[in-house]
């Protein structure tokens, strides 16, 4: 079972979120990540592993007026 983010089936077993979230092209100044139901605070980003069957979502913060 593959890695969920933000709803879509991802090939990102093994990899940190740092490294999925760098990939991706996310600028990690402007996120908030949940893992499985819970934040996971940037603090964290390079020491959380992705499993097959985590689901994550990840919103970004955008500014406007």
């Amino acid at each position: 079972m593959p890695v969920i983010i933000n709803g879509e089936q991802v090939d990102a077993a093994g990899k940190t979120l740092a490294d999925y979230l760098s990939a991706s092209g996310y600028d990690i100044r402007r996120l908030a990540v949940e893992r499985n139901g819970e934040i996971v605070t940037k603090s964290q980003y390079a020491a959380t592993v992705l499993h097959d069957g985590d689901t994550v979502e990840i919103v970004r913060f955008v500014g406007g007026g």
